[in-house]
């Protein structure tokens, strides 16, 4: 099997800073409703050795790249909240449930932005190609690929199934029974989610989303 290493890091980077970001806006927004627990254990930092997950930041994203998947996928280890120290656990558990998605929402877009300025044209497949654009076809290809990695995070994190931060967001939402027994499903929402992947629902449920979220962004810039 023949590695591209410098291919490999336009994927990793990417990922990295998309799952750091995505864990330091949980932290961040808790701290903002009063939960300092992120912060009192030096979780609330953009520096990534302090969120790196030995399988979901290295292990995973390695292997992905190595079977020669078309997108890496990873996730950092998740920032501490004690809800409790919420000032209202209810409604502020819903906020920081949300703010690591919105975090990668807003990456795409700047993505997109960025990826915008660099190639200058709608057609920009045919830019990345192009010898003259050489210089700055890494940074393009990195924006890009951070396009569709903020977009996949997002969307699957907004996913209403316990512990994904949708599952919060909807027990935050729900009345107290339909609450309840979401909240009951959380020790089994990993399966739910690997029971989805195996049978191919996954990317039934998720593509639509991602590249039309993705197909909204470059027309927004002007990228097609």
């Amino acid at each position: 099997m023949n590695l591209d290493v410098a291919d490999a890091a336009l994927w990793v980077l990417p990922v990295l800073f998309a799952v750091v970001c995505h864990e330091y806006a949980h932290g961040r927004v808790a701290l903002k409703y009063g939960d300092d627990t992120a912060s009192r254990m030096g979780r609330l930092t953009l520096n990534p050795l302090a969120h790196i997950d030995p399988v979901g930041t290295v292990l995973m994203p390695a292997m992905l790249f190595a079977i020669g998947s078309p997108f890496l996928f990873g996730y950092a280890k998740p920032v501490p909240i004690s809800w409790q120290r919420l000032r209202n656990p209810t409604r502020d558990m819903v906020y920081v449930a949300a703010a690591g998605p919105a975090m990668n929402f807003v990456l795409a877009a700047l993505s997109a932005v960025l990826l915008s300025v660099l190639v200058g044209r709608a057609d920009y497949g045919f830019a990345l190609d192009d010898q003259s654009f050489a210089m700055a076809r890494p940074l393009a290809i990195m924006a890009q690929r951070s396009m569709l990695i903020n977009v996949v995070l997002g969307v699957f994190n907004l996913l209403p199934i316990p512990p994904l931060d949708g599952g919060r967001v909807a027990v935050g939402l729900l009345p107290a029974g339909p609450a309840a027994a979401l909240a009951r499903l959380e020790p089994f929402g990993f399966l739910v989610v690997f029971g989805l992947l195996a049978t191919g629902t996954l990317s039934i449920i998720l593509g639509p989303m991602v590249f039309g979220i993705i197909e909204l962004l470059s027309f927004l810039v002007g990228l097609g």
